[in-house]
């Protein structure tokens, strides 16, 4: 497996609310790669990572936003349609 760079798309806090903890996060939709935007049944999507920083940084961020850039490998993913005999589900397809 190839090790990728990871995409950096935003950040956030976690926010104690009144039901819970819950991330506050904000996405630069700007700065979002075209190659990582898909569309599905005519609306657009990108994947994204939410991850918890160890501590947070300058600005007091303790959330981080990346994209995720997985991509299936195409003779896996033919063995497993094949394997199922293209039986697909037609939920989203994440």
């Amino acid at each position: 497996m190839s090790e990728t760079k990871t995409i950096y798309a935003g950040g956030g806090k976690q926010v104690k609310g009144q039901y819970g903890t819950f991330r506050a996060i904000t996405v630069n939709l700007s700065d979002l790669p075209k190659e990582h935007i898909f569309e599905y049944n005519g609306k657009k999507y990108i994947k994204l990572n939410v991850s918890d920083k160890q501590e947070p940084d300058n600005y007091g961020k303790d959330v981080s936003v990346s994209i995720n850039t997985w991509k299936p490998d195409s003779e896996k993913t033919n063995a497993v349609l094949e394997g199922n005999q293209g039986e697909v589900n037609g939920d989203l397809p994440f």
